[in-house]
């Protein structure tokens, strides 16, 4: 068992580089990354910081000598042997083989971290990286994680041991109760894909063993490829918006642009030899992707939902796929945005079960509702999936024993910008996640239309 309060109350941060293994990553930047090794090998790529929290001023909280020392620690790193071996040999999805003998020798040999710019302008980190899109993708998430865990590092500073000591027993209380609502429910599949804005690397291992030890089987896995190699876990992850922003980016008018979306997803299947089939469809927004999309869209195996009010999203999802005569108790259905346990437990009640007698998704708070066969039956209208983020590891909401929120996680994305020389953008289902220049964003707007979209606030 790590002593966590010794460990922050020591300060030895020597001792605790924030990213130690370039396998310290999500599983799904791995995956593009091969797909962007095979097909993309010269395209070049620029990823941006954004802090979406702007009222949180990042810049005068971490510095960017501490930030600057982790960055180039992480760029030292190369792949070791024992952690290729677990790429090229481990069962992923039910099959081996899924990275390509060519890919790894070019990870051993050849990957690495592109070139960064970093500054502070206006209380805010200001930090680019550009390069050849391999080197400058997998940024993404070991930058995220530098900064929440300096971030969290700098707050530990300002408390003594006791107050250490008192900080980490509620945040291990709160993480208990939300475990314990989570047990026995019947059918439920939840997994984690909390690195990027995680409290820190031990508190995120901590969190995954908890869950591991306590939900048996309903904890199916980890987006962290290193903790999954570390502690023999399924990873979790396929891909993300960066690959439809890119191959709209290269669009050369305002047709490739709408189709874009469908391009990648054949280029995808010829990747991965029809594996790995779980659709993201809000890049650009997920009522026209799923009105556009051809019919053979519908033999992926899944979706996952991002931006979406997950309700909306899913049932929209199901009656598609019941328009293209598919069963979609056949299909997975992931929601991945800004969940928390009650979420998780609504979902899952909506999409895992039938509800009775007047029975609503948030009437279920725990395992024993779900037992009530006057209220729930276990008869699936699609798999449901619940991918669980920041607020399983990095909620420590009210925890603080001085009362302030210099724990509460920010809403930091780190995002494709320019591809070749040419803008990025996101639209998303949420106006409040869109991404990119504002002329550009009105340009796919006309051409993908808003059908769908909604202005929420963002929350992590």
């Amino acid at each position: 068992m790590i002593d966590l309060v010794r460990r922050a109350h020591d300060h030895n941060w020597e001792m605790d580089p924030i990213t130690r293994s370039l396998l310290d990553t999500d599983f799904y930047k791995l995956l593009m990354l091969q797909f962007i090794w095979k097909n993309f090998p010269r395209t070049r790529a620029t990823f941006t910081l954004i802090n979406r929290t702007s009222s949180v001023r990042l810049g005068e909280i971490v510095k960017a000598e501490d930030l600057r020392e982790q960055l180039e620690a992480a760029r030292r790193l190369r792949f070791r042997k024992s952690e290729l071996v677990w790429l090229a040999g481990n069962t992923f999805f039910g099959r081996r083989g899924i990275f390509e003998p060519a890919f790894l020798d070019w990870l051993e040999h050849d990957f690495r971290l592109s070139e960064y710019e970093l500054s502070v302008r206006d209380g805010q980190l200001q930090l680019r990286f550009e390069g050849l899109w391999s080197g400058a993708s997998m940024w993404e998430i070991y930058a995220l994680a530098e900064i929440s865990e300096l971030k969290t590092r700098a707050a530990l500073k300002q408390l003594s041991e006791l107050e250490l000591d008192i900080l980490y027993a509620r945040a291990k209380t709160h993480l208990w109760e939300k475990i314990e609502r989570l047990r026995g429910i019947p059918d439920l599949s939840i997994s984690d894909f909390g690195t990027r804005r995680r409290h820190s690397f031990l508190w995120h291992e901590y969190v995954v063993n908890a869950m591991r030890d306590t939900l048996g089987d309903s904890f199916t896995g980890t987006s962290n490829a290193y903790l999954a190699y570390k502690h023999d876990l399924e990873a979790i992850g396929t891909n993300g918006h960066e690959l439809p922003m890119a191959m709209a980016a290269l669009a050369r008018d305002d047709e490739e642009l709408r189709t874009a979306q469908y391009r990648l997803l054949e280029l995808w299947q010829q990747s991965y030899q029809g594996e790995l089939l779980i659709l993201l469809p809000d890049t650009f927004g997920t009522t026209q992707f799923l009105r556009d999309a051809p019919g053979w869209v519908a033999n992926w195996t899944g979706q996952r939902i991002d931006s979406k009010d997950a309700y909306v999203a899913g049932d929209e999802y199901i009656a598609w796929l019941e328009r293209h005569g598919r069963d979609p108790r056949q299909k997975r259905l992931i929601a991945s945005d800004a969940l928390d346990v009650e979420q998780i437990l609504g979902l899952h009640a909506y999409f895992a079960g039938t509800l009775l007698n007047g029975a609503s998704p948030g009437d279920f708070h725990s395992a024993r509702d779900f037992h009530d066969p006057l209220r729930w039956i276990p008869e699936r209208r699609i798999r449901f999936s619940a991918g669980w983020g920041t607020l399983l590891t990095n909620d420590f909401r009210n925890c603080n024993p001085k009362g302030d929120d210099g724990f509460n996680p920010v809403g930091l994305v780190c995002k494709l910008t320019e591809v070749d020389g040419r803008p990025a953008v996101k639209l998303s289902d949420n106006y409040s996640k869109a991404l990119g220049d504002p002329r550009e964003a009105e340009r796919y707007r006309r051409v993908f239309g808003v059908a769908g979209v909604t202005d929420v606030p963002v929350l992590t």
